[in-house]
């Protein structure tokens, strides 16, 4: 299995005749750090110019259930710097990323639209069992599906809804309660620049 995220390291996988760069930054010594963004923007702008698309995965933010809304601003939890989300995605999209994704905050956070990428602040939890809090949001997740051109403007996604047993166990949720909140979400937290999220989940980036 590849993987990413030590300090300076650009993971680049090969498909369909592409070059994928993979990057991964969190807010501890042994990654890319999250909270140094000129250092970030250089590593993404590396990449960029190594391969065709660059995705960008970030583990920031506050946790638990009262972390639905990505703020403005440095995040904290348990004293730690939990990084400034918003400025980070941008910045690293303005050095080249096509597509960030975060996870942290073990709850969904809304999803913006930024100069045609997606930015994606945290599907909720995922892979687990009897590790994690459930009940209310906090069971609450999903599988994000994404399509993007060769020239990293996004084409059309979708955000499969899940839901946590007791167990902390996903299972295809059909009431779609995910989608619904990660499209209220993403207008309260970003207005105009929040996606269309359809209630099937069906995800369009418009103007």
């Amino acid at each position: 299995m590849r993987w990413t995220g030590r300090p300076g390291q650009i993971t680049i996988l090969r498909r369909n005749g592409l070059r994928v760069a993979l990057l991964g930054f969190a807010p501890y010594k042994w990654a890319n750090r999250l909270e140094n963004v000129p250092v970030a923007k250089a590593l993404v702008r590396k990449a960029a110019g190594e391969a065709d698309l660059v995705v960008v995965a970030i583990h920031a933010g506050a946790e638990g259930s009262a972390a639905t809304h990505v703020p403005h601003g440095t995040e904290t939890f348990l004293g730690e710097n939990r990084g400034n989300s918003r400025r980070f995605a941008h910045a690293v999209i303005d050095a080249g990323a096509d597509l960030v994704v975060g996870s942290g905050p073990h709850v969904i956070r809304g999803m913006e639209r930024y100069h045609g990428r997606l930015i994606a602040y945290s599907a909720g939890n995922f892979a687990g069992y009897k590790n994690f809090g459930t009940g209310g949001t906090l069971s609450l997740s999903a599988i994000l599906t994404v399509q993007i051109r060769g020239d990293g403007l996004f084409v059309g996604g979708r955000w499969i809804s899940l839901r946590l047993d007791s167990d902390a166990l996903p299972h295809p949720d059909p009431t779609n309660a995910s989608a619904h909140l990660v499209a209220q979400l993403s207008r309260e937290d970003f207005g105009a620049s929040a996606p269309q999220i359809a209630s099937d989940g069906t995800i369009k980036l418009v103007p």
